[in-house]
């Protein structure tokens, strides 16, 4: 998870009465429903925006290597490359500005005083990745992925290294230098105020319509969630969902976190607050690791309602044992939905699509994503089950994609990489769609090759880029035939320095050695751009990507 690393809206039509589409066929009638996704907020909102970017690599370098059966970077590896960041940064004097949480003059350690300050997440963190998920976990990374490095920070050094040679012509020297205005507006005054007060979630502001819940916005744009009923008498929980991994928890209430404490301001579920919750017997247990942190709990069976949605004594874990990422007071969510495949369950159960397309509650096992941005004040966003929702997206635009691997991530071709409607070049490769993902992780010369053409990026030498914070670059995606563009204003993440907000950002493309030199992690930089669907068919050679232009 990420936290690695908001979104959310809500619907103002009936979804039942309208139009659904299937991922592959012609509109159809048929019953779907959605509920409210929202954006998990960083936790390191208060973190100099390049320690947050090496997190953010981490953790998906991590997914990346669970996604694709690699060895991970090791803690230690992990740590190092935070604490080569953190030099460079002491070394331009800008880690006792005000995105330190330490005294410059003592510098007892800076890592470790950002891994208790953020919950040990320097991109190893035992592992979970409750909002930037990973998709490896055991198959499932929730969230924040943060990276593991494919595999080797030393490895990706060297792959971050020559990126950097490609990226720049000379050490010190910027990529390209700017020969004029750029014409791109400044970084959004919304997204930096809810960097810097990390928990605040920006609730929707219109009354939910039927078959659908209202999204609320976590900070700006890091992870989504979504509420969920669950328990007998029906209780709100608060979930975090990820196309990325395939478990379904929430806290039990004898959860303890790594501290020994409790696991915070949450909603649990147990037989104190559900008369049908049952515990299996012997108990089964299983546990998840994400891109920075982890949950050990039971399996279980209790009612849950998804978007109105029944599904009676589903099976599913609680966590007795929770790390910090998951536990603290300021994680937002009480849990987390896995909607990848559940061939990668930890937990060896069918998630909640799964089952309410075999119990017949919806006719195919689809879920679709309206990913909107914090910056828009919108709060449109909107996940859907079994089906698309036809007011979302453009008709025309719609192309389905088939499934490029078999481990059950949602990984298609990518077809083309192009700026500014210049083609990079880049052909054959794939991408990992992933709502628990907040950058976009590129094979370092794929990244290098991006940046290379936009003006005023440079390299950082350590896997990370800066953009203009004003670039208007338009950077396109090609799938099935078709180029999606980012907005413009997704490639500036975070500005480097926030009383410049016209300055540098940092870009949401970052480099990483993912399955190959080939293999692409494609997060919410991008999915916030499309209309996203996923559709579970009965063989594998029926399970489809579905992208369009929205409406």
């Amino acid at each position: 998870m990420q936290l690695s690393l908001t979104f959310t809206g809500l619907l103002a039509t009936v979804l039942l009465a309208t139009s659904v589409q299937d991922a592959t066929a012609a509109p159809t009638t048929s019953t779907m429903v959605s509920m409210p996704l929202k954006r998990m907020e960083s936790r390191s909102g208060h973190l100099h925006p390049q320690v947050l970017l090496q997190q953010h690599i981490n953790r998906s370098h991590r997914r990346l290597a669970r996604m694709t059966g690699r060895s991970e970077p090791t803690h230690a590896e992990l740590h190092a490359r935070l604490q080569r960041r953190i030099d460079t940064i002491e070394a331009s004097g800008q880690l006792a500005r005000r995105y330190n949480k330490w005294t410059a003059p003592d510098r007892t350690s800076e890592t470790s005083k950002l891994d208790a300050a953020d919950g040990a997440d320097d991109g190893s963190d035992a592992g979970s990745d409750a909002g930037d998920d990973d998709g490896s976990d055991a198959g499932s990374d929730a969230g924040d992925d943060d990276g593991s490095d494919a595999g080797s920070d030393a490895g990706d050094d060297a792959g971050d290294a020559a990126a950097g040679a490609a990226a720049a012509p000379a050490a010190g020297t910027p990529a390209n230098t700017l020969t004029g205005d750029v014409a791109g507006k400044p970084f959004s005054q919304v997204d930096l105020t809810a960097i810097e007060n990390p928990g605040g979630v920006t609730k929707a502001t219109v009354a939910p319509s039927t078959n659908s819940l209202g999204l609320d916005i976590e900070s700006n744009d890091v992870g989504y969630l979504a509420t969920v009923q669950m328990g007998t008498p029906p209780t709100n929980y608060l979930l975090l969902m990820d196309s990325g991994s395939a478990d379904l928890w929430v806290g039990s209430e004898t959860c303890v976190s790594e501290q020994g404490g409790d696991c915070g301001k949450h909603t649990f579920l147990g037989t104190q607050s559900s008369s049908s919750f049952v515990e299996s017997n012997p108990p089964a247990p299983f546990e998840v690791t994400y891109g920075t942190g982890n949950v050990q709990g039971v399996i279980v069976q209790d009612d849950i309602v998804v978007a109105g949605l029944p599904l009676k004594a589903h099976t599913f874990g609680v966590a007795n044992a929770e790390s910090d990422d998951f536990s603290a007071d300021t994680t937002p969510f009480d849990g987390l939905m896995g909607l990848a495949q559940s061939t990668l369950s930890e937990q060896k159960v069918p998630t909640p699509i799964e089952s309410l397309a075999a119990a017949g509650a919806v006719s195919d096992a689809i879920v679709s994503y309206k990913i909107p941005r914090l910056s828009d004040q919108k709060n449109d966003g909107e996940i859907t089950f079994g089906g698309l929702d036809a007011s979302k997206f453009v008709a025309n635009t719609l192309v389905s994609i088939p499934l490029a691997s078999t481990t059950g991530f949602w990984e298609g071709a990518l077809d083309a990489i192009s700026v500014d409607g210049k083609s990079l070049g880049l052909n054959g490769r794939t991408a990992i769609l992933d709502t628990g993902t907040t950058l976009i992780v590129a094979p370092p010369a794929d990244a290098a090759a991006v940046h290379a053409v936009i003006p005023g990026a440079k390299s950082d030498g350590q896997g990370g880029f800066t953009v203009p914070c004003t670039t208007s670059a338009n950077v396109a995606l090609t799938f099935g035939g078709k180029a999606f563009s980012i907005n413009s204003a997704d490639l500036a993440v975070d500005p480097v320095d926030p009383t410049n907000l016209s300055g540098d950002c940092v870009s949401g493309i970052s480099s990483g050695e993912v399955g190959g030199a080939t293999e692409w992690l494609v997060g919410d930089v991008f999915l916030k751009n499309v209309y996203f669907s996923t559709k579970i068919g009965a063989q594998q050679s029926q399970s489809t990507i579905s992208l369009a232009e929205l409406a």
